[in-house]
């Protein structure tokens, strides 16, 4: 009796650890998950932790609830300028209506070819009315927020929400490449010689400027050296009158020595002069009162 007891026992506890294994389930933090019953949703479960569903008849779907990356593959655009660009792109799309992703797409695996059509028909909108040189400058960003608006507006009717776009590379064709590397060489050129004709002229005008502004000074210079100089003339005009007041003779005899030095050059001083000459009258005076008449320059 004992034996069966411990039997009957033993298949009760299997029996209800496989109905606790059918009907509780757990849900990870990193997931979310749908309960099912013959393939129709019943319950949406976005907190972690641990749930039920009757065993059997219901099944559970689980969903990522972390971002999740996307790479399709790269597009062949023609933009508006008809350049081709070959645009690698890559996006991050998070889950977050279950019940709605289910409904319109199921898995992740249609979920990602429906979103990449979808991003790659953005690209080719969005860029086929920009040109190479905004797809090349700083207005890649303000392209980027388009594609992510146009793709977000898309996806969130499959319960997806768009976390961003990302153009990882942009290669030109090979047979435009050449091109547009001639086209923006010429204009490099270009530019370049515009800037050295802009600094030749701006040099110019400073020379012409700093010629001018030379001449004015060395004018005023030389206007107020003439009025210093006449200054000092008039100033040694007095006081050569005011010398020659003081002491006649003197002053005569300062004047004759000055015309000895200036007319008696040892090296080419010639003089024919007679002896009782005015001019060596201070030669015969000496030893005697000077004379009053002063001799001629």
């Amino acid at each position: 009796m004992g034996k069966y007891l411990n039997l009957i026992i033993g298949l009760v506890i299997v029996g209800l650890g496989l109905l606790a294994y059918g009907t509780l389930f757990t849900v990870d933090e990193r997931e979310q998950a749908i309960v099912m019953q013959f393939g129709e949703p019943k319950r949406v479960i976005s907190d972690p932790g641990l749930a039920w569903k009757l065993p059997i008849i219901q099944d559970v779907q689980y969903y990522e609830k972390r971002v999740l990356n996307l790479d399709p593959p790269a597009e062949n655009i023609l933009l508006s300028d008809q350049k081709r660009l070959i645009v690698d792109v890559f996006a991050r799309y998070k889950i977050t209506d279950p019940l709605l992703f289910f409904q319109t797409v199921r898995t992740e695996g249609v979920a990602r070819q429906r979103l990449g059509g979808i991003v790659n028909g953005s690209l080719r909108e969005v860029l086929g009315n920009e040109t190479l040189s905004s797809v090349l400058s700083e207005e890649r960003t303000r392209i980027l927020q388009s594609i992510v608006q146009s793709v977000d507006n898309e996806t969130r009717r499959f319960g997806i929400v768009l976390v961003d776009v990302r153009i990882r590379r942009g290669d030109l064709p090979d047979e435009t490449r050449e091109s547009v590397f001639d086209r923006m060489r010429s204009e490099r050129e270009r530019e370049a010689a515009e800037f050295r004709a802009q600094g030749f002229e701006q040099s110019e005008r400073i020379r012409s400027a700093a010629d001018r502004e030379a001449i004015v000074i060395a004018a005023e210079a030389k206007r107020q050296s003439e009025i210093l100089r006449g200054q000092g003339e008039g100033l040694r005009t007095e006081i050569l009158n005011n010398a020659y007041g003081q002491d006649q003779d003197f002053f005569n005899f300062y004047r004759s020595m000055q015309a000895y030095s200036a007319a008696l050059d040892s090296e080419s001083t010639y003089m024919v002069l007679s002896p009782d000459s005015e001019f060596f009258s201070f030669f015969d005076a000496i030893g005697g009162d000077l004379p009053r008449a002063a001799p001629s320059q």
